[in-house]
């Protein structure tokens, strides 16, 4: 059977390890990397658009001597001109692995069942890993370690928060976080993340009030509240969030050094005002510039190729 990222949970505590040492590497000596997919072609079949995922796929598959293909939503419809099954078995005598940016999460699973090669998950409904172990390996880079740090995590129960939970279980973190009422994240998620933290010695604690959430935290973490197809909730979703906003006196509640993290795109003046976007404790950009440096190490580690 190949390897995939399609969840967090399709990774070990070692491996998480693995990839993060890998990525540390690859971030040091990239021309140590240059050859080590060569010869080997990807394809990117993306349903949504992207900035970073497109853009941090393309040139890392360039700098470890791959080539990519492109498939945007104008020219591959998944299940629409053509059944995810057969799209799947085709592109397995294709191409050496793919990067799927899909609407439904179902939609990643079914490809997985028919393509024979490596698949990462560049973002679903229900998961978005690589972003997570990103973010994971930013809280590794400034603080050395990723399991005595505070996480807190204030905004949408979504993709990007249970892959956060997933991550922080299999680390052995902490994480912290709260969402409006009816914004939780998936209780199977959240059920799950739990039982691994049981065994690692996570901690993993949800509220409503993002004060007790921010307490004495290392690092606080927001998203956007209106997310991509979300549009037409705007106007709900802006109440809902009320007292959700990454601002000054929010971040007086947590530590007097506390990091500030977003996995873009970011909406400044909602989720985030821009004085703390701007300050000089966010790593935001620390946390996009890794998105590169860590899919190239999951690459590396799906092909077996390091």
């Amino acid at each position: 059977m190949p390897s995939h990222l399609i969840s967090i949970t399709d990774l070990t505590p070692e491996a998480v390890e693995k990839i993060f040492h890998l990525t540390r590497d690859v971030k040091r000596v990239p021309e140590a990397y240059q050859t080590a997919l060569q010869g080997k072609m990807f394809g990117l079949i993306f349903e949504k658009p992207s900035t970073r995922t497109w853009v941090s796929f393309e040139a890392g598959l360039f700098s470890l001597g791959s080539g990519s293909i492109y498939l945007g939503p104008e020219n591959m419809k998944l299940g629409v001109r053509e059944e995810v099954r057969d799209v799947a078995r085709v592109l397995s005598r294709y191409l050496a692995g793919v990067i799927l940016r899909t609407f439904t999460h179902r939609t990643i699973l079914e490809f997985g069942k028919f393509f024979q090669r490596p698949i990462i998950n560049g973002l679903s409904d229900l998961e978005h890993p690589c972003q997570a172990l990103a973010d994971y390996f930013t809280i590794y880079e400034k603080f050395a370690a990723v399991n005595s740090p505070k996480l807190a995590f204030i905004g949408d129960g979504n993709n990007v928060l249970h892959s956060l939970l997933y991550v922080a279980a299999l680390v052995g973190g902490t994480l912290h976080y709260a969402t409006p009422r009816n914004r939780e994240p998936s209780a199977a998620v959240v059920k799950r993340a739990l039982a691994i933290a049981k065994k690692t010695g996570a901690t993993i604690k949800g509220w409503h009030d993002p004060v007790k959430a921010v307490a004495k935290a290392d690092i606080v973490y927001t998203d956007v509240w209106v997310s991509m197809g979300e549009e037409k909730q705007r106007d709900k979703k802006m109440l809902d969030f009320k007292g959700m906003q990454i601002n000054k006196k929010l971040l007086k509640h947590a530590q007097r050094n506390a990091l500030v993290m977003h996995c873009l795109p970011a909406h400044r003046g909602e989720e985030i005002t821009d004085d703390v976007m701007e300050s000089s404790r966010s790593v935001i950009f620390d946390q996009a510039e890794n998105r590169l440096h860590v899919q190239k190490a999951v690459l590396l580690h799906l092909c077996h190729a390091h």
